[in-house]
C-alpha cells in the first residue's frame, strides 16, 4: 500500500515537471528564436523488498530542435537562420547561441543582439559596420557588404547533437561541447529582412497541458484514496488488537 502511494507520488512530481515545462513554452510562443522544452520519462525499478516496484523518474528536460516559422520584417537587420545552424553572441557568461536574428546597429558600427550582446563572425570575434556606410546587405552564406565592398560575414555555427543545452538569456543557449563554425551553405545560411519565430505549436501545447492537467487531478484522488484505505486498515487493525 505504501509502495503504491510512493508511485503515484513520483507520478506528481514527473507531471510537475511536465506542466511546468508545457508553461514555459506558451508564455513564450510568441518569442523569436525561441526552441519548445521537452521532458523525457523513465521507470525506475526499485531494487527494496522481493517484488520490484516501478517509480516514475523527475524526467531529463531537452531543447526541442525543430525550426521555427519564418517571418518576412523587411528590417534590414534582422536574419532568419535556415537549416541547423546558429548565430553567435559574446556575453559576460561567454558565447552563447540563438536563432532569434534580430540586430541592432550601435552608435559605433557594431552589430549586436536585440539584448545587446555583440554578434560574433565565425572566428568569434565581434562584428561591426560603418554607421555612415550605406545600407547593409547580407548574403545567404552571412557575408555583410557595403556600397558593394564586403565588410564582414555574421558566423553561423552547427551544435554537437550530443551536446546539453542551457537556457541563457531570451532565447539563447548555452552548449556543453564547443560548437563549429559552418562553411556548407547549401544546406544552411541567411535569410535577410526575415526572423524566425517560435517553434512551439500552442494549440498542442494547451492540448497537453488539459490531459496533463486531468492526470494530475486523477493521481490526487488516487493519492487520497490510498491514504484514506491505510487509515481505515489503522482502524481495524486497532480494533482488533
Amino acid at each position: 500500500m505504501q509502495a503504491g502511494l510512493y508511485v503515484a507520488l513520483s507520478a506528481q512530481v514527473a507531471l510537475d515537471r511536465r506542466l511546468t515545462a508545457i508553461a514555459t513554452n506558451i508564455a513564450n510562443q510568441s518569442t523569436p528564436g525561441y526552441r519548445a522544452e521537452e521532458v523525457d520519462f523513465k521507470a525506475l525499478v526499485s531494487r527494496t523488498g522481493d517484488t520490484p516496484v516501478a517509480y516514475v523518474s523527475r524526467g531529463t528536460s531537452h531543447i526541442s530542435q525543430a525550426p521555427g516559422a519564418t517571418i518576412k520584417t523587411d528590417n534590414p537587420l534582422d536574419v532568419a537562420v535556415q537549416g541547423s545552424g546558429w548565430l553567435a553572441l559574446q556575453t559576460p557568461a561567454g558565447t552563447v547561441y540563438t536563432r532569434d536574428g534580430r540586430m541592432l546597429m550601435q552608435a559605433n558600427g557594431a552589430l549586436q543582439s536585440i539584448n545587446g550582446y555583440p554578434v560574433l563572425d565565425a572566428g568569434n570575434s565581434p562584428i561591426a559596420v560603418d554607421p555612415l556606410g550605406g545600407p547593409v546587405t547580407i548574403a545567404q552564406d552571412g557575408m555583410i557588404s557595403q556600397n558593394g565592398a564586403q565588410i564582414g560575414a555574421i558566423g553561423l555555427f552547427s551544435l554537437d547533437p550530443t551536446a546539453e543545452l542551457r537556457r541563457f538569456d531570451n532565447s539563447s543557449v548555452t552548449a556543453s561541447k564547443p560548437a563549429t563554425p559552418i562553411l556548407d551553405f547549401n544546406n544552411n545560411g541567411i535569410t535577410q529582412g526575415f526572423i524566425e519565430g517560435s517553434n512551439v505549436n500552442p494549440l498542442i501545447e494547451m492540448e497537453k497541458l488539459i490531459l496533463l492537467s486531468r492526470s494530475f487531478e486523477e493521481i490526487s484522488s488516487s493519492i487520497e484514496n490510498s491514504e484514506n484505505s491505510l487509515k481505515d486498515a489503522i482502524k481495524i487493525l486497532g480494533g482488533a488488537a
